[in-house]
């Protein structure tokens, strides 16, 4: 009901203000003629009428200047004291608005140095000049209490305000760090599917251009073999790059549009091209396979590419093994090459440690556990463990 009253009166707001500073000087004079009618003493009545409409008509400016028409109603209720008539609530109407107008406005403190200062006021008229029927609790106690009442009540309302403008600026701020945080995850999720299709393509391309090169002496049969499928390669690039850019421009998700996230389906195709590059890839599968979500089999597809990827550009040998192993609950998929007889493993080169980490960041965005190095016997291993399900017991954790 509040809040439909408030919609009614906001068209017409002067209107409502009006309206209430009549109705506020009707119980001030109300007041007035309270005190004159009981007063044992024969006291002026049109001064206190003329005080109370100068007051409703200073409460105009309380918005402005609070502390300003604070005073100048302190000053008026003195006034009326000293006439004789009785601080009632009632004559002390205006003041007490005007304490509430200023408690909200102002600052804490200076909300309560006004308060004190007008209760020291009220209490000093009462004290002084002659009060009703010589009784302390009318004059002294009664308009001390009212003043405090008020002030307490403007300091409540303010701080009610302060507390929801402060809630309100919290919520904007959380708003757009969450809006920051999408965007920064949005950006890890574009670099990471950037670097799987450039670095694995280009790889293959450069190895095939100097495979090729290579036999083109000697083999030259071999060498147009390997060059009729290279631009297979690098049109496989530019269309994984095309779909991934052309992302970025849309500023709608028509899905029907989009092509399908590569998975472990095309694996065979991946082998096949790491094979034109000259890398022999085995591939084992154990355990019963198991349907895969598009996340989890994208995920498991980009790491298996990468992880190919850097075989092509730092192994020693040109051989390479891939396992997956299939449980009721975790994928776990093995890349690992051999050190060629009499050859130290060949160091990562400068780029392979970003490989590394994307591949780390997609296993553990997935929920899994990665691992990468060299082995014991020689070679490198890349080992990953995803789960299949979104619940996990603590008697099976996943182990790499």
């Amino acid at each position: 009901m509040n809040t439909s009253w408030r919609h009614r009166a906001a068209p017409h707001v002067k209107a409502v203000e009006s309206a209430g500073l009549v109705l506020l000087f009707a119980f001030t004079v109300g007041g007035v003629l309270l005190t004159w009618g009981l007063s044992p003493r024969t006291l002026a009545l049109w001064p206190g009428i003329a005080l109370s409409a100068l007051s409703c008509v200073a409460l105009l400016w309380r918005r402005g200047h609070p502390l300003q028409v604070l005073t100048v109603l302190t000053a008026f209720t003195m006034a009326a004291g000293a006439l004789g008539y009785l601080l009632t609530p009632l004559l002390m109407g205006p003041l007490l608005v005007a304490q509430y107008a200023t408690s909200v406005r102002v600052s804490r403190r200076a909300t309560w140095n006004s308060a004190l200062i007008v209760t020291g006021c009220m209490v000093g008229t009462g004290l002084l000049l002659p009060s009703f029927h010589n009784s302390v609790l009318f004059a002294v106690v009664n308009p001390a209490a009212w003043i405090l009442l008020f002030a307490a009540l403007g300091s409540y309302v303010r701080v009610r305000r302060e507390y929801a403008v402060a809630r309100a600026e919290h919520a904007d701020r959380r708003r757009e760090e969450e809006a920051r945080h999408r965007v920064i995850q949005e950006r890890m999720r574009i670099a990471r599917e950037l670097h799987d299709v450039v670095a694995h393509h280009l790889t293959l391309a450069d190895a095939q251009a100097a495979t090729a090169k290579h036999l083109a002496r000697t083999h030259p049969d071999q060498a147009l073999g390997i060059l009729d499928k290279l631009p297979e390669t690098t049109a496989a690039a530019l269309r994984e790059l095309k779909a991934t850019v052309g992302l970025l421009r849309e500023d709608t998700d028509p899905a029907d549009d989009l092509a399908p996230a590569p998975g472990l389906d095309r694996l065979p195709g991946l082998v096949d091209s790491c094979a034109t590059a000259g890398l022999e890839v085995t591939v084992t599968v154990a355990g019963r396979q198991r349907p895969l979500t598009p996340v989890l089999d994208l995920t498991a597809y980009r790491i298996i590419q990468e992880a190919l990827t850097n075989v092509t550009k730092h192994a020693a040998t040109r051989t390479a093994q891939l396992r997956l192993a299939y449980t009721p609950r975790y994928l776990t998929l093995t890349v690992t090459n051999d050190t060629a007889a009499g050859r130290p493993s060949a160091p990562p080169g400068p780029g392979s440690g970003f490989g590394l980490l994307t591949m780390r960041e997609r296993a553990t965005s997935a929920g899994g556990t990665f691992h990468a190095g060299h082995r014991p016997q020689g070679g490198f291993q890349v080992a990953c463990t995803l789960p299949l399900t979104s619940h996990v017991t603590s008697e099976e954790s996943p182990a790499t």
